[in-house]
């Protein structure tokens, strides 16, 4: 008994450094598991898990679980919480640059959209992360913004004074400020209850969500605008990622960017087909331009190339 509890003790002294490699890390985001954002993620976590022999096993949590944005840029900060995918709006408080991939029909598409995602400014904006304290991955995005309402609409000026659900950063909500409307934040997992009760009006959203979420169950009009790209920053908490080898931080960056690219490339292709099935319910769907929108439009551009001067540099990389 001896001789194998010795052998049985050395192969554990053999075998425990090994195991010790291996940890398990979260990723924390809003979007509910049918969304591409979840996918996207629980994609990228499989493939890095992969690659690296199971020494970096990340956990996804979806629907806000691990908080609200606030809540989990605070937990990346002190590095209690490892990765996420976040929406503009933490950053965009904190330094309004970050707010200009908002700008409405700064893209006219998806692809213009990837070209800009991909384009100087942006790679600018992923390294100020390191401000935040913060590792950017990079840029991935939702759907093109569309209008969910709970009443018919047929002119912009139908929703002034409208209670229109938004997230809660500053170049978004100018500009429903600058349509008479209000703008009203409110996180993403309440919007179904809140919206079906009439606490809002209205949405800013995508067809995506709009159909996955079934919003349209209680729709009375869809605009198809698509006046806004979705940009979604992929990061990890600066703490954490000092403390991963050299040889699996090049795996999740090489992996993380790959499948950010990927997930924009596909929107294109995820917005026709949202909005192909929209397009099946009773609910009236209008598709708009910029011209429905009115003055309001430069109205925002004068506004916020002064408070966000790395604006001039993306609306020059969109005219090219």
């Amino acid at each position: 008994m001896t001789i194998f509890r010795t052998l049985a003790l050395g192969l554990g002294a053999l075998v425990l450094p090994l195991a010790a490699q291996a940890e398990q890390y979260r990723l924390g985001l809003i979007t509910p598991p049918p969304h591409q954002w979840t996918i996207s993620a629980t994609e990228a976590a499989a493939e890095i898990k992969e690659k690296t022999e199971g020494r970096v096993d990340i956990l996804i949590f979806p629907s806000g679980q691990l908080g609200n944005e606030a809540q989990m840029l605070q937990q990346l900060q002190t590095g209690a919480m490892d990765f996420a995918f976040f929406t503009l709006g933490e950053f965009a408080n904190r330094d309004p640059n970050y707010g200009i991939f908002l700008a409405p029909f700064i893209a006219e598409d998806v692809a213009a959209a990837r070209d800009l995602l991909k384009g100087e400014t942006a790679q600018t904006l992923l390294d100020g992360m390191a401000d935040f304290g913060l590792v950017g991955f990079g840029w991935g995005m939702a759907g093109m913004r569309i209008i969910v309402t709970g009443t018919e609409v047929e002119t912009v000026d139908d929703l002034a004074g409208k209670k229109i659900r938004t997230i809660p950063f500053a170049p978004e909500l100018a500009f429903w400020e600058s349509l008479g409307a209000a703008p009203t934040p409110m996180p993403l997992p309440a919007l179904y209850d809140a919206f079906a009760n009439g606490q809002v009006d209205g949405m800013q959203i995508d067809v995506e969500g709009t159909w996955n979420t079934k919003y349209y169950e209680h729709a009375g009009s869809i605009i198809v605008s698509n006046h806004m790209m979705f940009p979604m920053a992929a990061i990890g908490s600066g703490r954490k990622w000092a403390s991963i080898s050299e040889a699996d931080r090049a795996v999740i960056d090489e992996v993380f960017a790959r499948t950010l690219d990927d997930m924009v490339a596909k929107y294109g292709e995820i917005d026709a087909k949202y909005k192909a099935d929209l397009e099946t319910t009773d609910v009236p769907v209008k598709v708009v331009g910029r011209d429905w929108f009115g003055p309001a439009i430069d109205v925002w551009y004068t506004e916020w190339r002064e408070k966000a001067p790395m604006l001039k540099d993306l609306e020059a990389e969109a005219a090219q």
